[in-house]
């Protein structure tokens, strides 16, 4: 059988899981802070106007050379381009239903809102700092968690000097709010 009629396994289901982003909990909107937005419509606007044109050109030229069932620069060029394309429609699903929400607004305030840097201790008193952002934004690796998160979930509203309840798979324990701060994006 011909490759033409032939269904790729990686293009299946390219809109379903749209590139392992966690989906937004139902009823619920999908919160980025100005800075989040920007970094990712210029993700966008680099796909779509650098990345994109360049692999495009760089397959054409492949599928010139010949035998195109052999032509590693056709093949894997195509699969560039199938993951360009991929990461634009999730980013343009993303930004069409994105609300922006302005944490500097909330600033000098003492309370957690979204966007509130938050520093809290644990039972055992091991202090931990974190920035509760939007799931497109957050990188838990430098200490960004989802608004969604247990940890942001069990912050959320709380303020300075509030004990609260966060469950965890361990079991619940008790985190002390120790200081809240707006305007600083990491």
């Amino acid at each position: 059988m011909s490759k033409a009629f032939t269904r790729e396994t990686d293009t299946a289901d390219d809109d379903d899981d749209l590139d392992g982003a966690p989906a937004l909990p139902a009823g619920t909107r999908n919160y980025i802070t100005p800075g989040g937005y920007a970094r990712l419509r210029a993700e966008l606007l680099t796909l779509i106007d650098d990345d994109r044109p360049k692999v495009v050109e760089a397959v054409h030229w492949a599928a010139k050379n010949g035998d195109r069932s052999e032509n590693g620069d056709y093949i894997y060029g195509k699969k560039r381009l199938r993951e360009i394309d991929k990461r634009i429609r999730f980013l343009t699903k993303r930004l069409e239903i994105a609300e922006i929400a302005d944490p500097s607004v909330h600033h000098g305030q003492d309370q957690v809102f979204f966007g509130a840097t938050v520093t809290y201790a644990d039972e055992a008193g091991l202090e931990r700092t974190v920035t509760i952002l939007g799931i497109d934004e957050a990188d838990t690796l430098s200490g960004q968690v989802s608004w969604i998160s247990p940890i942001a979930r069990a912050l959320l509203k709380s303020r300075e000097g509030d004990v609260v309840k966060l469950v965890t798979p361990a079991g619940a324990q008790e985190i002390e709010v120790l200081k809240v701060a707006y305007g600083i994006e990491r």
